[in-house]
This record gives structure tokens, C-alpha cells and sequence, in this order.
């Protein structure tokens, strides 16, 4: 009987682990006349959660510009636009107990957009942003077991920067594009 949930188990580990996936090869969703011009990431005031693997401010700030160049380089626009983001926080699984108490990674960032040309920022506010790694075989167990700290922290901050092109995404306007439409009003009974 224990062979079989052994077999379960690990064929939906198997199941899970194929969640995950990098969509860079795929063409950039549209973006209106976007592309990509500064790439600005600072991490001076980033604070670590206890109970977490340490990196660096420089581990950061390049894990976070290798990830926003390879999303928003893809971007062939006719008019630049410089993203900046700054890294709040992190907490970076350790090894632990598997299942039992596998803790997850999570990442905070604030990002900003900028209209190069015109020299002015789009957002009125910096946009903050609480990302998590991604459903996966690994992360069931918890990644602090299967993953190095450089591989955490790669995950996290592509979720970071695919975040933050949905942020981009839902202000079209910025971009050259036709405004959203709004979103219908619940009414109640």
C-alpha cells in the first residue's frame, strides 16, 4: 500500500514540476511603441526576512537587471522607456524539513516607469509588488532543499520582472495604446 502512495506522490511531483516554464522564447505580448531604455535596480535598503539564505545587494541588483533585460529586450518599439526598480525584500528558502516545513522564497519590489524622451515618470506612485516562486515539483518540497541560493533568487526575479510587465500591460496608454476598457460594476442582490 505505501508503494502506491510513493508512486502517487512522485508522479505528482511530476505533474507539478512541469508547471513551470519560461515564456521568453514566445514572442513579447504587445506593448504599444515600447523599448526598453535604462534598466535601473538598486537594492542599497533591502531588508532581509529571518530564517533566510543572505545575498547581496550586488547578487540583487544583477539577478533583477539580467531578468528585466532578457523580458523587456525583446521590446522593439519606436520610443524608449526606462524602468526603474528597487528592491525592498527577500526571504530565500534554507534547507528545512521537507513538506513539513518547507519554506517558500518571496521577493518585494517597487517599480517605476519612465517616458525617456519626455523625461517624466508615468506612475504617480511606485508600483510595490510581492512575488513568489512559482508552483513546481521543487517548491513543494521546498527550494531551499533543490535549488541553490543563485537559482532562487533567478526565479524570483523573473516572476519580478514577468509581474511587472503585467503591471505595464494593464496601462496601455502609457504606451501609445487605446486606454483598457473599464471593468464592468458588480451589482449586489
Amino acid at each position: 500500500m505505501s508503494f502506491f502512495r510513493v508512486t502517487a506522490f512522485c508522479l505528482g511531483l511530476a505533474l507539478v514540476a512541469g508547471c513551470e516554464r519560461s515564456d521568453l522564447e514566445e514572442p513579447p505580448v504587445p506593448l504599444g511603441d515600447f523599448a526598453l531604455g535604462l534598466n535601473i535596480v538598486v537594492a542599497d535598503n533591502v531588508e532581509k526576512v529571518p530564517i533566510s539564505r543572505t545575498a547581496t545587494v550586488e547578487e540583487w541588483e544583477a539577478a533583477m537587471k539580467h531578468a528585466v533585460r532578457s523580458r523587456f529586450g525583446r521590446y522593439q518599439g519606436s520610443k524608449l522607456y526606462n524602468i526603474g526598480i528597487s528592491v525592498d525584500g527577500y526571504a530565500l528558502a534554507p534547507p528545512g524539513i521537507p513538506v513539513v516545513a518547507a519554506p517558500k522564497s518571496v521577493l518585494v519590489v517597487t517599480a517605476n516607469i519612465w517616458d525617456d524622451a519626455a523625461q517624466k515618470k508615468l506612475n504617480a506612485e511606485g508600483k510595490q509588488m510581492t512575488i513568489f516562486e512559482s508552483l513546481s515539483g521543487e517548491s513543494v518540497i521546498g527550494t531551499g532543499l533543490t535549488r541553490s541560493k543563485k537559482q532562487q533568487m533567478d526565479a524570483l526575479s523573473y516572476n519580478a520582472a514577468k509581474q511587472v510587465e503585467r503591471w505595464l500591460l494593464e496601462n496601455p496608454e502609457w504606451f501609445g495604446l487605446p486606454p483598457l476598457p473599464p471593468k464592468p460594476v458588480e451589482r449586489g442582490n
